[in-house]
């Protein structure tokens, strides 16, 4: 099979130089991201850095440092939360952009804009909240 995993940050699967999948589990993105935060600019802004890194260096693992460039991708999201509450799920594709940015930081797809995104699934684990992103190259 042609797909890498990675999970929490460890490393998983083999490597292939022909990948067509790519798995990556993020923790859940900061509070300050949300689109309906009202938080200061400043603080925003290094939300915003510091968990488009994580995702980088996360992305860059899961693809064994290959850097594949594919020119489009589906991208399907997997929230996982530790409780039942109610989401609105545009928002959360939105609460996910400095991620987002960041995997295509890492080189797995050319432009992020050749991202198509699958409706997010919601799901609940009190024990580890997190979005697991599932990036599957495109025609």
């Amino acid at each position: 099979m042609n797909e890498l995993a990675l999970f929490a940050g460890a490393g998983g699967g083999g490597t292939s130089r022909k990948m067509n999948k790519i798995s990556i589990c993020l923790p859940l993105p900061p509070r300050e991201l949300h689109p309906n935060a009202r938080t200061h600019r400043m603080a925003k802004a290094k939300a915003t850095k510091q968990y488009r890194s994580t995702a980088y260096w996360l992305a860059l693992s899961a693809s064994a440092n290959l850097k594949p460039r594919w020119k489009s991708a589906t991208v399907k999201m997997t929230w996982y939360f530790a409780n039942t509450r109610s989401r609105d799920k545009d928002n959360l594709l939105a609460w996910m952009k400095a991620g987002l940015d960041g995997i295509a930081d890492a080189g797995i797809i050319a432009n992020d804009s050749g991202f198509t995104h699958l409706p997010a699934e919601i799901l609940f684990d009190k024990a580890n909240p997190r979005v697991v992103v599932e990036i599957e190259k495109g025609e």
